[in-house]
């Protein structure tokens, strides 16, 4: 059998190898409007930035405070030399890499008869191939699989997930073990700081995670060798999530939308034709078959491994794999949703049931070893070959997007734009603040920004681009000189001063 102090560094390197290829894929797609360039997706860049630079920080955010994710970027900010694309990318790398830690926390410790390090390096593999048949550039479509590598889109919620499923599994196999009370003290802690933490920056959590393992751990507390542990577990899972309710309070100025006007049960049908939708467009792309059909293998090992598996640990996480999904999807039509990113449990926690029951696969020896060492060469060939190409992605030039940040370094001046034309170029400047995010009546816009950008007062020029809503501006402002930037125009008012509005959310 190989040892530990091999197997497990030779699993990271599988997981770096599958991390480059899988960033490499989708940073090369359309998807790339998402990793790179997305309104939504800088704001995490933009927030550390803010940080790094030491600014007065009065954000105006939404549910999500992304308190991980800006945790994550700002240390790679710190001590990469790398520019905001460079950044994303190692993001991405770095968002699979802790996905994986946290499914090979799920495939529990390694035993006779178990390849836990195997699974799940297969586990993550299956999650590359679910990323890298997405490719379209919308944020709204059903391709959930490459939203975590993603700054913004809940990759630490999807990590935090699995890594509580993972530390409920690791208390319940301990069962059957002498007991040490250290190590499951510090198991109940470790559980309870993600779930607390995990629910401080995104709600979600509760949803992902607490609900869907509180059905299973109540279900299987009726007949669980131990319920007195089982029902320990429910209790600090769900006593932390309350607590990293009560614990956003004191971060009530920044949430400028507390998430509960997204949910509309009157709207329940809707929701239903939009997923629907959602869905027949998925499929109807050419490697959506493949995706659906992926999924709905994992779901049904993960309903087998539940009735069939012997452990308790496995066994949770077998039904997890299935239940979490089926409960996020009914839950986000009954609180009549349009989002396809709450959906995103239907692809991350159905690959768990590939470690639910890590077993060897058994093949002759002659075999065995010349099989693992081909598959290693070969993922750490492709792995290699993928750094250029997301290099590359992450260097392709935007000739139109310079423009507009050369005219406004030079310019000296403050201007304005609106959210989705405005994102982007603000978070390349040298002085973010010289562009100032409004609707189209020149109200500040308080939504994912640092509401310092609005004591300035007043603009003179304004960015825009097709996702601009037509300006109703007074008659009497009319642009000295409009500069083209291909995608973008820059409406020159020169001298002449455009007050701002009130700010709102």
């Amino acid at each position: 059998m190989t040892r530990a102090w091999v197997r497990e560094p030779a699993g990271w390197l599988a997981a770096v190898a599958v991390s480059l290829i899988t960033a490499a894929t989708v940073a090369s797609s359309a998807r790339a409007e998402l990793v790179f360039r997305d309104g939504d997706s800088v704001v995490v860049a933009m927030l550390a930035r803010s940080l790094l630079a030491v600014e007065h920080l009065d954000w105006a955010m939404s549910s999500v405070l992304f308190l991980p994710e800006t945790a994550g970027f700002t240390a790679l900010d710190a001590l990469l030399p790398l520019g905001a694309n460079g950044l994303f990318a190692a993001s991405a790398v770095m968002n699979l890499l802790a996905l994986y830690g946290a499914i090979r926390l799920v495939a529990g410790r390694s035993r006779p008869g178990t390849a836990p390090v195997a699974w799940s390096v297969t586990a993550l593999a299956v999650f590359a191939v679910l990323a890298m048949t997405e490719t379209s550039p919308s944020r709204d479509a059903l391709e959930l699989a490459s939203l975590p590598l993603t700054t913004t889109y809940y990759s630490a919620t999807v990590i935090a997930v699995v890594l509580a499923i993972g530390i409920v599994r690791r208390m319940l196999d301990r069962e059957t073990r002498s007991p040490r009370a250290l190590v499951s003290l510090v198991s109940l802690v470790s559980l309870g700081a993600v779930a607390s933490l995990a629910t401080l920056s995104n709600p979600l959590f509760a949803v992902w995670a607490t609900l869907p393992l509180s059905v299973v751990l109540l279900v299987f507390a009726r007949r669980a060798p131990r319920r007195s542990l089982v029902l320990t577990l429910l209790g600090v899972l769900v006593g932390a999530t309350a607590i990293g309710v009560i614990a956003r309070i004191p971060f009530a100025a920044w949430i400028a939308n507390t998430g509960a006007g997204y949910a509309q049960p009157e709207l329940w049908h809707q929701s239903i034709e939009y997923y629907g939708r959602l869905l027949g467009e998925r499929l109807a792309t050419p490697l959506g078959p493949v995706w659906m059909l992926i999924i709905a293998a994992l779901m049904v090992l993960a309903a087998a491994l539940s009735a069939r598996a012997s452990g308790s640990g496995a066994r949770v996480v077998a039904a997890t794999a299935w239940v979490a999904p089926l409960i996020v999807v009914v839950g986000a039509v009954a609180l009549g949703t349009h989002a396809a990113r709450y959906l995103q449990p239907v692809v991350f926690v159905p690959i768990l049931a590939l470690v639910a029951v890590p077993r060897v696969v058994m093949l002759p020896n002659r075999l065995r070893r010349p099989a693992a060492a081909i598959a290693a060469v070969l993922l750490v060939v492709a792995g290699g070959l993928s750094i250029p190409r997301l290099v590359d992605a992450a260097q392709q030039p935007d000739d139109d997007l310079a423009c507009v940040t050369d005219w406004v370094d030079a310019s000296g001046r403050t201007g304005a734009g609106q959210f989705w034309s405005v994102r982007l170029p603000k978070l390349h400047l040298e002085d973010p603040s010289q562009l100032v995010q409004v609707d189209h009546r020149l109200n500040g816009y308080a939504w994912l920004v640092n509401r310092t950008d609005f004591a300035v007062g007043e603009v003179s020029f304004l960015v825009k681009d097709s996702q601009t809503v037509q300006w109703d501006l007074p008659r009497s402002a009319v642009p000295d000189e409009v500069v083209d930037c291909g995608r973008y125009s820059i409406l020159d008012f020169g001298t002449a001063s455009l007050p701002l509005g009130p700010a709102h959310s």
